[in-house]
């Protein structure tokens, strides 16, 4: 190996072992003076002392101050206690607030305000439930806090051919406020509920209000940062099979004649059992007028036949019949050919 490469190596270890020499000396001086409170400002911050859930009160005991710094205070933190209880009334928590937690304003009620859904609506904002299952909400799987698409289904009857069902999406991105009565956000054991209350803005309650009479309404739950709505389509049977609406019209066709001819098949089946069983009724009548001339036979066998009488001897009673010769009529009738003419005379007969 030549010397140059050899010296080269030398002086590149000796910089590097440098570069890391003085780089911890520049986090060691970094570190002090972070670690010197008095060079800067600092300033206190309320914190929860213990877990806070929607509704709990505050207290001083669930409360306790720890230094922040200055320029770093987040918007609507109180600096001591005594701020934060001032006034007439208990105050609540409206959201889950865990331990060391800065408390905020938007987070808990005003002096003497109750902790409900009233208070944690956004300004402009209305809440509407929903009815939902265990389906339609998501298996239970919904908790207060998260952000659901609202989905309505539809099926529209048409004169003319089939019946035509489809999904929209009706509200994208909506905050769940409560489940059931719960309201809580600490909430986590899925729990299968009957109704779902979200907060929405007065046009977007009254098309909700509208759409769970105009069809189905089913939620889907979103990412929880996915809060930016996405472009949307209308879904169709067509969309499942890719069928034209003509081939949906031609399937439907095709099961009602299919039914058609089922039932006419279980009319004729139902007519030939009715003939067969008039038959049966029939042959069982037969049978049993047999039965009975039968058992008249047998009865008769069984009787002893009577004598009749022997005829008594009647006298017998002859008639003379006697042959009168009978008289002669005094007058007969002669024909006379004259010619080809026939000429009849009435003259006395000679005795």
């Amino acid at each position: 190996m030549r010397a140059n490469t050899i010296v080269m190596i030398i002086l590149a270890g000796v910089f590097g072992v440098l570069a890391v020499v003085l780089v911890n000396m520049w986090l060691a001086n970094q570190r002090s003076a972070m670690a010197r409170p008095g060079d800067l400002p600092r300033d206190t911050v309320v914190v929860a002392a213990t877990p806070l859930k929607f509704g709990d009160s505050l207290s001083a005991d669930k409360l306790r101050e720890i230094p922040w710094p200055a320029g770093a205070v987040p918007a609507g933190a109180f600096k001591t206690t005594k701020d934060l209880l001032a006034g007439d009334g208990a105050k609540q928590a409206l959201q889950a607030i865990g331990v060391n937690e800065p408390v905020l304003a938007t987070k808990i009620t005003g002096p003497g305000q109750r902790a409900t859904l009233s208070a944690v609506l956004a300004e402009g904002m209305k809440a509407v439930s929903i009815r939902v299952n265990d389906v339609l909400g998501v298996a239970g799987f919904v908790f207060p806090g998260d952000r659901v698409d609202v989905l309505l289904t539809r099926t529209a009857h048409s004169d003319g051919g089939p019946d035509k069902s489809y999904v929209d999406v009706l509200l994208q991105s909506v905050k769940v406020l409560a489940v059931d009565q719960v309201a809580d956000e600490s909430k986590d054991s899925p729990t299968v509920v009957k109704a779902v209350t979200v907060e929405v803005s007065t046009k977007d309650a009254q098309k909700l209000t509208l759409a769970a009479d105009a069809g189905q309404l089913s939620l889907a739950l979103r990412q929880a940062a996915a809060s930016k709505a996405e472009s949307t389509e209308r879904i169709t049977l067509s969309d499942l099979t890719g069928d034209t609406p003509e081939d949906v019209a031609k399937r439907q066709a095709e099961l009602d004649r299919q039914k058609a001819a089922d039932a006419a098949a279980a009319e004729e089946r139902k007519r030939v059992e009715d003939e067969r069983k008039r038959s049966d009724e029939k042959i069982a009548g037969l049978a049993q007028a047999v039965d009975r001339v039968g058992s008249q036979i047998d009865q008769l066998s069984k009787t002893k036949p009577t004598v009749a009488p022997a005829p008594q001897p009647q006298e017998v009673v002859k008639e003379v019949v006697k042959y009168v010769q009978p008289e002669p009529p005094a007058r007969a009738t002669i024909g006379v050919f004259r010619g080809v003419k026939l000429e009849t005379y009435d003259v006395p007969r000679q005795r």
